[in-house]
């Protein structure tokens, strides 16, 4: 029998691979066959769930609580979603306007399957995180990246966002703090984006995945909390992976306009469906645990981000912002030479992953995920200083 040419989806066909989840894995290869690689790369916090956490997902599985849910997750769980939406960010969501998906990745991705059209445009601020300009990709719609620097803190401004917008233009991904730069966007500078976005009509993620990650300061501005037709043009995404460590459990949520999460509802209804029925029961206790939990990482995370930039401070050929939130630092490496070179020569020579800046729409950059002990990330460090010095001599 004669075998036809396999022809793949066009818009699948275009689609990058994960450039983290590409090193990460390689990372854990190279752990596995006994070598000591030290992972930067990994997005993830190292810290393991909290008990409680743990405990409720045992509990629900020998309560049997393992059949399917409703596809936007039980209303129990939604309804503390809103409570901490209420709590946290000033915002009022009733259940029917929030899905639960797996992932936060999950989420967006529903929302731009969603919103963005073939011949409509998204406009995404670079660096941004990988994923983002692959989903919409897979939505059809065109891709208008806007370019920040180290000048304007790798934030864009009004300004750059009103010259940027066209007849076409849908949607807008804002994602504070940020991956990979981990910057945050003060509330006056979203007020600014606020009223473009208004004025323009134009709808908005808002990934505030790392809301509970930040470092400096106790302020942090939810961008649908500016105001009712700020709102009514967000969705707002969030979830339980970074701040409780729960990345393997796979919930992420988010909430907007009830016309519009009931699109996201009938999209999860025939792809997903409901995320895992245990997991959801992790994510309530979650939900409903003492900030302390939460305090105590963050407390840490501060105190590696300090660890990690003391060390770049010493090394003039590599130059970076201090993050104010997530766990990343972002690194200025083009004194040295091209990023992605840099990155792969850096894990081969002396075994250790860190992500070029490439992935993230900033050639010359490479991104160090501080998830790690401070005891890796001293010698991390170390092996990255080293292997600077040998180089630039050369």
């Amino acid at each position: 029998m004669q075998t036809l040419p396999l022809k793949i989806n066009s818009r699948v066909a275009t689609v990058v691979g994960s450039s983290t989840l590409a090193i990460t894995a390689k990372a854990k290869e190279l752990k596995s066959k006994g070598i000591d690689v030290v992972n930067f790369a990994a997005g993830e916090p190292d810290f393991d769930t909290p008990p409680a956490i743990k405990a409720a997902a045992i509990r629900a599985i020998e309560n049997g609580f393992t059949k399917y849910t409703p596809s936007t997750g039980t209303v129990e769980l939604r309804k503390a979603i809103a409570a901490k939406f209420k709590r946290d960010n000033q915002l009022e969501y009733s259940p029917s306007q929030i899905v639960v998906s797996c992932g936060a990745k999950h989420s967006i991705y529903n929302i731009i399957q969603v919103l963005a059209d073939e011949g409509e445009e998204v406009l995404l601020p670079s660096p941004y995180w990988v994923s983002y300009p692959e989903m919409v990709k897979l939505a059809g719609a065109t891709i208008n990246i806007l370019p920040t620097s180290a000048k304007t803190h790798f934030k864009i401004t009004a300004s750059q966002l009103s010259k940027n917008i066209t007849d076409k233009t849908k949607l807008l991904i804002l994602n504070s703090p940020s991956n990979p730069t981990g910057m945050l966007y003060s509330k006056n500078e979203l007020e600014l984006i606020a009223e473009v976005c208004v004025k323009n009509g134009i709808f908005v993620i808002s990934d505030e995945i790392y809301e509970k990650l930040i470092y400096d300061t106790d302020q942090y501005t939810s961008f649908a909390s500016l105001g009712k037709e700020v709102y009514d043009l967000t969705i707002t995404v969030n979830g339980v992976s970074k701040a409780y460590s729960m990345t393997g459990w796979r919930i992420g949520y988010a909430a907007g306009p009830e016309e519009i999460m009931g699109y996201v509802n009938k999209l999860q209804d025939h792809s997903t469906s409901n995320p895992a029925s245990i997991s959801q029961m992790a994510a309530l206790q979650a939900l409903n645990e003492p900030e302390e939990i939460i305090i105590e990482m963050r407390e840490e995370f501060k105190r590696r981000r300090d660890l990690i930039t003391s060390a770049f401070d010493r090394i003039p050929e590599v130059s970076y912002i201090k993050p104010e939130g997530a766990f990343y630092l972002f690194c200025d490496v083009s004194k040295l030479g091209v990023s992605e070179r840099i990155a792969k020569q850096i894990l081969d020579d002396v075994n250790v992953a860190v992500i070029s800046g490439d992935s993230f729409g900033a050639p010359g950059f490479i991104r160090l995920s501080f998830a790690t002990s401070r005891e890796r990330i001293q010698e991390g460090t170390r092996r990255i200083a080293e292997w600077i010095k040998q180089h630039s001599t050369k």
